[in-house]
């Protein structure tokens, strides 16, 4: 694959999102030439994926050690019946693979460690946070900051989710948002949805980062309520002596 000009079947496949204004060929290159971490294949890395698949993103990296359980159905949409027991990132890769034979893929199934995350992200444009749990979260963005790599970052809970993004030297980090590390609930309550909608807008984030239009979240953390059908936003700053950025410019 050449990636200095589009082919034909490039043209064709993303000709509605080359017509945006100031996107052209030269947007679409980028996301051709990006590649992107997505770290969690579940309710929030489904969507992602997917949507960066159909997007045009060029190499997409896949970082999940789970296998699928009957009780992921309800929110994992590229995991189907037939594929319970299977690694989530096998799951995955099948159908994206599908939807869009010109990416190229790569997975690993293992556990997340502050001694193998460097290697892992290594590379990437941005990393995509799609994780269920804050003591990997926090292993990720210190990772993402000291590689100085832009993580997008979303939890869900309930009908409730967030979404920000960060950027080493340029924004808040999530310690600098979460100075004590959250109480972890082994299992807690998710509608589909809701992962659907904060997953669809990691997405969104991800490609604005890469073809560098729009306003990123940086600084900012949108709030979703499903049961209002509703979005606050509100602005947070970098925390003076932060262990993770406070050193970064």
């Amino acid at each position: 694959m050449n990636n200095s000009k589009l082919a034909e079947e490039e043209l064709t496949r993303y000709s509605r999102q080359i017509m945006i204004p100031n996107w052209n060929v030269e947007g679409q290159l980028r996301l051709k030439n990006a590649k992107v971490t997505i770290v969690g294949v579940g309710g929030l890395g489904c969507p992602v994926a997917l949507y960066l698949t159909a997007a045009g993103v060029g190499r997409i990296t896949l970082i999940d050690k789970e296998k699928i359980e009957l009780s992921n159905l309800n929110r994992q949409i590229l995991h189907w019946s037939m594929d319970i027991g299977k690694f989530k990132t096998f799951s995955a890769i099948e159908k994206l693979s599908k939807l869009n034979p010109l990416i190229k893929f790569e997975s690993y199934e293992r556990e997340i460690e502050k001694e193998n995350i460097r290697e892992l992200i290594k590379g990437s444009n941005v990393v995509v946070d799609c994780l269920d749990n804050w003591k990997t979260r926090f292993i990720l963005n210190e990772a993402c900051v000291s590689e100085r790599i832009p993580l997008v970052h979303a939890g869900v809970h309930s009908w409730y989710g967030q979404i920000t993004t960060i950027m080493p030297g340029k924004g808040p980090c999530l310690r600098c948002i979460l100075p004590k590390t959250p109480k972890e609930e082994e299992k807690f309550p998710i509608l589909g949805v809701t992962a659907g909608v904060l997953g669809l807008l990691e997405a969104l984030e991800a490609i604005k980062i890469i073809v560098g239009l729009g306003n990123p979240l940086v600084g900012r953390i949108l709030f979703f309520d499903g049961e209002t059908s509703s979005f606050q936003e509100a602005k947070v700053q970098r925390r003076k002596g932060c262990p993770v950025c406070g050193g970064v410019s």
